[in-house]
């Protein structure tokens, strides 16, 4: 946990004037007793009341400059611990977004999710009560105790027997809690996971009628979770009764012996009184101490979910030098390319070699499984392959920043994602600097322009957060329409037409043709009749290509694509 507050460096000045205050804070609360004490000796045994005013104004002074330096103590601390969580949140968004499909599938998006507000949330607590406590705690305790022995070294031996009891008690909770803590984080994790599954699943839910099975999945992780912090909240509701007994008794154990000591004349009652105040001092500053060893084990486990994030390489990085003077314009191509995902015995995709060519269109066609979509995301790096290469412009990908790379694509994937906001600002995230003309004109060929013209406001209509307000074929096309904006060198559409009727899904290929006539077009489609006409057709059957070429070629030569034709088209569709 040490590790996280490297990150406090802004805020060092801070940090520092929270030590300094908090310090100037503890040592006026020492300083408070020895006074009351004078004040009793002084002024009230004597008699005197110029001393008691005197001394009282100087106790209020101390006083009112003790709150000054708590006020601005918990200012500061608030400000730096802020901060802290504000430069963790950003490492963290900044370290995901770096990562490749595989660290996202092996992290997982709910515990990413609470790492980056529950476990940072944890840390920022915690390091408010660290700057607050690390100077506070230790000065009033170890201060509190030679200011006691200097009053008086025999009455001492109470909190020789006090000090350790409270220790024993506070150790013993911290080890109970601490696995607790642990088990804490991991239920949130599950809690979180549940409830999103949930929420982006409701649909399918309730399609299938599973919403009781789904609020019983719900219940149990919501269950396990309180139990959880019920167990910790016992511990925390023996603790604090504990604590207190030990400090009656402690204070019972002085007034007693103490007592005794000035009715023998070895103490006056000055000295008593300011004892007492020194022993809740260190009381107090033991409770602080035991708060730290609660709090922190639970943000020691925090830090250690936050840590296992930032230290998660990428298995995708761009090399250490990287090319950037490389001629062409969209050419891509495959050379014995062998593709397998992590933990699976066998490849997704075998020795795949071809070319696409600018100007040209080049189809995807397979069934299910074939390793369609896998190999078109091997294009923009989203996966590394294992042995081949893959080439944009006669340069491996590799050798290409993975922003020079993507800037050449317009990806199209095969599930249309939509973020909240406008029409047009959906529409313009493949391209932030496009006019209203180019975005109007993205939507045309896109096919997108009539049923935006029908809704309120037009390319200003509200789109739900995932586009929940739109179907399924309108996604589609403002996803079309957003890769059309940026003008990219490589276009690549991923089962992109799939929810398009016939009619609207050959009006688009045709408005493309004059769109994508100087870039590289990739197709990856489920229906012949959107690959009949593309230049090359690729088929793939179980990660291997089984046939490559035109349409009419693949129907003499490949049976595969024989089959898959005959069992979309009639007989006389095919001649």
């Amino acid at each position: 946990m040490l590790r996280l507050y490297k990150f406090l460096k802004p805020y060092t000045l801070m940090v520092i004037g929270v030590l300094v205050f908090v310090a100037c804070q503890s040592i006026g609360d020492l300083y408070l007793p020895t006074l009351m004490s004078d004040i009793i000796n002084d002024g009230v045994m004597q008699g005197d009341t110029n001393k008691i005013f005197h001394i009282g104004g100087i106790m209020l002074l101390v006083a009112l400059g003790g709150v000054i330096c708590s006020v601005l103590a918990s200012f500061l601390s608030a400000i730096s611990s802020m901060g802290l969580g504000e430069i963790l949140r950003n490492k963290i968004f900044k370290r995901a977004e770096s990562f490749s499909l595989y660290e996202f599938d092996k992290l997982g998006t709910a515990t990413l999710i609470t790492r980056t507000t529950n476990d940072i949330t944890q840390i920022q607590t915690v390091t408010v009560m660290i700057m607050r406590l690390m100077i506070s705690a230790p000065i009033m305790c170890i201060g509190g105790i030679i200011l006691a022995i200097r009053k008086d070294g025999t009455l001492t031996w109470v909190l020789g027997v006090s000090i350790p009891a409270l220790a024993i008690v506070v150790g013993f909770i911290a080890s109970k809690m601490i696995p607790l803590f642990k088990k804490v984080q991991i239920k949130v994790d599950k809690i979180n996971l549940v409830l999103r599954e949930k929420l982006t699943g409701i649909r399918v839910i309730r399609a299938f009628n599973t919403v009781d099975k789904e609020a019983k999945r719900f219940n149990e992780a919501n269950v396990d979770l309180t139990e959880n912090y019920i167990k910790v909240n016992r511990i925390m509701a023996f603790m604090m009764p504990s604590i207190m007994l030990i400090m009656n008794f402690t204070t019972l154990a002085i007034l007693w012996f103490g007592g005794i000591r000035i009715s023998k004349g070895s103490m006056d009652l000055g000295a008593l009184s300011a004892f007492t105040q020194y022993a809740m001092q260190i009381m107090m500053s033991m409770l602080m101490l035991a708060m730290m060893f609660i709090m922190v084990p639970r943000a020691q486990a925090a830090a250690v979910r936050i840590n296992e994030v930032l230290d998660t390489v990428p298995e995708i990085k761009d090399a250490d030098k990287t090319k950037d003077n490389y001629e062409g314009k969209g050419y891509v191509e495959f050379k014995n390319v062998t593709f397998s995902y992590h933990g699976a015995e066998e490849p997704a995709l075998r020795n795949i070699s071809f070319a696409a060519r600018p100007g040209e269109t080049t189809a995807i066609i397979g069934s299910t499984g074939s390793g369609k979509s896998t190999l078109i995301n091997l294009i923009p790096r989203f996966y590394d392959i294992q042995s081949g290469s893959i080439l944009v412009d006669g340069v491996d990908i590799k050798e290409i920043s993975q922003e020079d790379l993507r800037n050449k694509i317009g990806f199209v994937p095969q599930k249309a994602v939509l973020f909240s906001g406008t029409i047009a600002e959906n529409i313009r995230f493949g391209n932030d600097g496009a006019s209203d003309e180019e975005v109007r004109h993205a939507a045309e060929v896109a096919q997108a322009a009539d049923f935006i013209a029908t809704m309120d406001g037009g390319y200003e209509h509200e789109i739900a957060q995932g586009g929940t307000n739109v179907s399924g074929g309108q996604k589609q096309r403002l996803s079309i329409a957003r890769a059309l904006v940026r003008k990219p060198e490589i276009y690549i559409f991923d089962d992109s037409f799939s929810a398009l009727d016939f009619k609207t899904d050959a009006q688009l290929r045709a408005a493309l043709k004059s769109e994508t006539q100087d870039s590289t077009v990739i197709i990856v489609a489920q229906r012949v009749g959107t690959v009949m006409e593309a230049d090359r057709i690729i088929v793939l059957d179980e990660g291997s290509v089984v046939g490559m070429g035109t349409h009419k070629e693949l129907l003499e030569k490949c049976d595969v694509y024989r089959e898959i034709v005959s069992s979309q088209l009639s007989e006389e569709e095919i001649a």
